[in-house]
This record gives C-alpha cells, structure tokens and sequence, in this order.
C-alpha cells in the first residue's frame, strides 16, 4: 500500500503551529486589502513571539515573511515589507559559472603576470616600459623561486620573459645582474630577516641610597652587628643572694 504524500506546509505547519497556519489561510477571507496587510503583519509578531529564537538568525523578518507567503499558497497581495518569494524561488541553485579554460604559457607566474606583460606592451614612453620590464622581472624571479625553491639566473627569467612578451620586452643581461635589477632588497640576516628595532640607548642613573650602601653600608652593618654582639658579651651572669 503506497504512502500518503506529504502536505506541500507540512513541514512549515510543524513548525509554526496548526493554529497558526489557520490564522494564515483566513487572511484569503479578508476583502479590504489594508486590513489583509495589517492582520498579515501581527501574524508575523505571533510567529517572533511563539518562537524568539528566530529573531537571532540572519534575515528572520525576510525568512518569516516568506514561509508565510508560502503558507497563503502563494497568493498573497499585502504591503509586505520584502519582495515575497514561495520556497520553490527560494530554494534554485544558482547555474555554476563557467571555469576559465584559458591556457598559461608558463603556470610558475600565473594569469597575473601576463595582465603585467600586457600592461608593460601597451606603454609607449620608453622608460616607462623600461622600468616596467624590470618591475615584471623582479616579480617573475620572486615567484620562481616560490614554486620551484631554488634560485633564478636571471638569463631564465630574461628567457621566460621575452617568451611572454612575444620578444618585445627585452633588457641587456649583464646590466641586469650587473646592478642587480630582479634582486628584492633583503633585510639584515641578524634579525631573522625582518629590520631591528632602533632603542635610543638611556644613561644609567644610580640612586642615592644605592650610592651609600656600596660605599659604605657594609661597614656600618658589621659596626652595628659588632655594637650588639659586644653588649651581649660584657653581660655577666647574675649571681644569686646570699
């Protein structure tokens, strides 16, 4: 014997209540529209009071008002305070945007640095595109080194570079490692490479009872020490009477 289906508010009336979702469906009986919205808005203060744990979730107002448009049977014309949407709307996946199937030339640099080529092409002042070149390949020579851990000639990242550029953007190799040009400044080895910190150095003051005691506080300790120990000692024993 097949099962009975499921109510299409089942679920919405066991949460809500049955009384509730009686009260709900009345609102179809009510001819003035003023007085429907008005009715519409104290049921949703009847659902925030019967369940007060809504009112911590995000977008309660809209997820109320929503199941009680579902409710009506999604016929429901109210002033509502948002756009009204049955749970069928609500629950669309949204279509899947389409990956990116363009191919990189070298995967070590990434979409970013092609963006940089085609910036650096599209300069016409010579210096500028100069030293845009050399901005590309110091940014090349840094990502190497963080996908293939081991240091870059700079003839391969003068390689790869005009590769990327077409063999337009070229620079003199022994002025490049000659000057250093895709070297990144480096912090001081010492301090594990991040700067120390400059600490203007302070005179050392001495106080003045520190003074004292170091010149002469040990003296007058064992004078004193000596005063008491010679009382005791000149103390005689008394003798009984006789």
């Amino acid at each position: 014997m097949p099962l009975p289906s499921l109510h299409k508010h089942e679920l919405l009336q066991r949460e809500y209540g049955q009384s509730t979702y009686q009260l709900i469906q009345q609102l179809h009986d009510i001819e003035d529209r003023d007085e429907r919205t008005k009715r519409a808005h104290q049921l949703v203060q009847l659902i925030f009071r019967l369940q007060p744990q809504l009112r911590d979730q995000p977008d309660a107002q809209q997820k109320v008002w929503n199941h009680l448009y579902e409710m009506a049977d999604e016929n429901l014309d109210i002033d509502a305070p948002f756009e009204l949407k049955g749970l069928k709307e609500l629950n669309q996946h949204p279509k899947p945007l389409p990956y990116p199937q363009k191919v990189l030339k070298l995967r070590a640099y990434g979409r970013g640095v092609e963006l940089m080529v085609e910036k650096a092409l599209s300069l016409e002042d010579p210096q500028e595109r100069e030293q845009a070149t050399i901005t590309i390949g110091r940014t090349m020579k840094f990502l190497y080194r963080s996908h293939n851990k081991e240091n870059a000639k700079d003839v391969t990242i003068l390689k790869h570079l005009k590769d990327l550029s077409g063999g337009k953007l070229t620079l003199d190799p022994v002025q490049v490692e000659a000057q250093g040009l895709f070297e990144t400044a480096a912090a001081p080895a010492t301090t594990g490479g991040r700067p120390a910190p400059f600490i203007v150095p302070q005179p050392r003051q001495e106080r003045p009872d520190r003074e004292g005691r170091r010149s002469g506080g040990g003296a007058g300790n064992r004078r004193d020490k000596q005063r008491r120990g010679g009382k005791k000692s000149r103390q005689e024993p008394q003798q009984p009477p006789q």
